[in-house]
């Protein structure tokens, strides 16, 4: 019989790590498979086209909560054309109350529950040799419900599932990211998550993990991500596997879900040296309310976080991503904007701030009623209000989550945002909540915005709200966009030398002179070498600023009215600046 395994993928750069696994392993019992991966923005008229041709007997749908609603549409679609084709979903969205599912939706045949690998094989060849598929476990179908609880995980050694890449998917997958996990399981119990469903962490083993990694290296992939719930759950499994990919000559960047409190003295010292851009790390924090974490069963340490986050980020080697849930339990608007606050300080390259999920089979949808939540009743299944948030409140905090990914994640106004919220003087989340509001009040929520509109929109909020120190801001907003937008992007309200190309740069003498004194220029630039103008303006830029933001960045605690003179420098992949001696530029 002919199988096809499919899934609807919420971005482009993503790729299906579940396919690969249940593919590698089917195929291990001469099973005839085929995978084809789309996306949520595929229209299903075209999915269902391009699975057609395919022909397939047995069809697989792999479901989340991106595509749970439009994979039963797909379903349905696929048994109007093909009606004789047995289709089988799985994946975390039907293997919770898989009934609800067969019971509304007569296109589905069958639902494989849990890590599926072992369970669909046998569903396959129970399928093929027209045997009664009613008693497999972990397999849930009309007839008999009697295995709808049981979510079976894969006996026997993780190492007998093969690695599920080969030498010719990779021509496919140049451009995307690729998954792989080291463990499944998760030594904690987090109420929010599904990992909470199951117990204990089963292990790849090092020489078969190495081997895998090796491929990933070899192939130059851009980017890794494991999916290991949390991956340094047990140094003697992950340790080694990082100093392996420390020592790689390599481009490609490893990402990982880990517990910043866990690390010790020796890894922290380790991390120091690894290359920058190889690690990066994604630490859920979620809440900072000790209340809080004990309801939803997570502990932070968080004195130890504070102190090992602060540290690898002095390294500025690894990219470090934090997450905060809004809406979990016991935490009001206070408490959130406490949390919030909290985890601000650290200044990581990235804050997410995340909705809670109330998600089928996690702890936390169990005692919904205990904490009043009215949520979405469909996927994503979204919070809307608790008994600590009203709609009001959440639908702030989403405006505000949508405002901080533009102004703070980008990583666009690195430079002025610390001056500006100081200047405030009541702490990060008062700053973007007024900020926030004003976005909502002029409409900004509702439209796409440039990168020139943010800057803009930026200034407009300082000048509205801080209006004595608006000159000063606007030179920062041109302090962030040389040193953020690899001087590409000016906008043209801010006080630029040379306003625009008609007209002339107030300063243009003395940075010609400038650049005519090699063995000045070499001061700052030891390998320089006057070839082109073209090649200057490509490469460099100089601007006088009104006041010295440099002495500002060096600790100053005032930002003194000083012309001061910056040359900015793009050769590298990371600008980088430096001021110009007086004596240096106006002389």
């Amino acid at each position: 019989m002919k199988v096809l395994l499919s899934t609807l993928n919420a971005k482009y750069i993503h790729s299906s790590l579940a396919l690969r696994y249940l593919t590698a392993f089917c195929k291990q019992s001469g099973q005839d498979i085929t995978v084809r991966e789309y996306t949520v923005n595929n229209g299903l008229l075209t999915v269902l086209s391009d699975m057609y041709a395919c022909q397939a007997d047995i069809i697989g749908l792999a479901c989340y909560i991106w595509n749970i609603e439009a994979s039963l549409e797909l379903a349905n679609l696929i048994k109007k054309v093909q009606p004789n084709a047995v289709i089988v979903l799985g994946g975390p969205e039907v293997t919770y109350q898989p009934e609800d599912i067969l019971h509304s939706n007569e296109a589905i045949d069958y639902i494989v529950l849990g890590e599926g690998e072992q369970t669909l094989t046998a569903l396959l060849k129970a399928l093929a040799q027209g045997e009664p598929a009613q008693n497999i476990p972990g397999v849930a179908c009309r007839s008999t419900l009697m295995a709808a609880n049981c979510q079976p995980q894969v006996v026997g050694n993780l190492d007998d599932i093969p690695f599920p890449y080969h030498h010719e998917d990779m021509v496919l997958l140049k451009d995307k990211i690729l998954y792989y996990e080291s463990s499944r399981g998760c030594p904690f119990s987090c109420q929010y998550c599904l990992s909470s469903a199951t117990s204990g962490v089963r292990f790849l083993s090092q020489e078969r993990i190495i081997s895998d990694l090796s491929f990933f290296i070899e192939h130059d992939v851009k980017q890794v991500k494991f999916v290991d719930r949390t991956f340094n759950a047990r140094k003697e499994h992950y340790f080694p596997i990082m100093k392996f990919l420390a020592a790689q000559t390599c481009r490609t960047n490893f990402h990982f879900e880990i517990a910043a409190d866990i690390w010790d003295q020796e890894v922290l010292a380790f991390l120091r040296d690894v290359p920058p851009g190889r690690f990066q790390f994604e630490i859920g924090i979620q809440s900072t309310n000790e209340q809080t974490l004990a309801v939803i069963k997570r502990h932070n340490n968080w004195s130890q976080i504070v102190d090992n986050v602060s540290q690898v980020r002095d390294y500025g080697n690894i990219h470090l991503h934090l997450d905060l849930i809004v809406g979990l339990p016991h935490e009001t608007i206070s408490e959130f904007a406490k949390s919030f606050n909290d985890v601000y300080q650290l200044q990581p390259a990235m804050l997410q701030i995340g909705f809670l999920k109330l998600l089928k089979g996690s702890g936390i949808k169990r005692t919904a009623v205990d904490h009043g939540y009215v949520y979405m009743d469909r996927a994503p299944y979204e919070v809307l209000a608790n008994k600590y948030l009203d709609y009001s409140q959440i639908r702030k905090l989403k405006i505000l989550e949508e405002v901080f990914e533009q102004v703070y994640n980008t990583g666009r106004f690195r430079y002025s945002l610390p001056w500006l919220i100081a200047l405030s003087g009541k702490g990060a989340f008062d700053f973007y909540d007024r900020l926030a509001c004003r976005w909502e009040q002029q409409g900004y929520h509702l439209v796409s915005h440039s990168a020139k509109t943010i800057y803009k929109h930026m200034a407009d909020f300082c000048a509205e709200v801080y209006p004595q120190v608006q000159h000063e801001y606007r030179e920062f907003l041109k302090f962030d966009a040389l040193m953020q937008e690899q001087g590409t992007v000016r906008p043209e309200f801010l006080p630029w030398n040379q306003i625009n190309q008609a007209a002339a740069d107030k300063w243009a003498e003395a940075k010609t002179a400038f650049w005519r004194d090699t063995e000045c220029v070499r001061r700052y630039l030891p390998d320089y070498e006057f070839t082109t103008w073209r090649d200057i303006k490509k490469q460099y830029h100089i601007e006088v600023f009104t006041v010295d933001i440099p002495a500002y960045l060096r600790g100053n605690e005032d930002l003194t009215w000083r012309e001061t003179a910056v040359l900015f420098s793009y050769q590298n992949a990371k600008p980088s600046y430096q001021v110009i001696n007086y004596d240096d530029f106006w002389s």
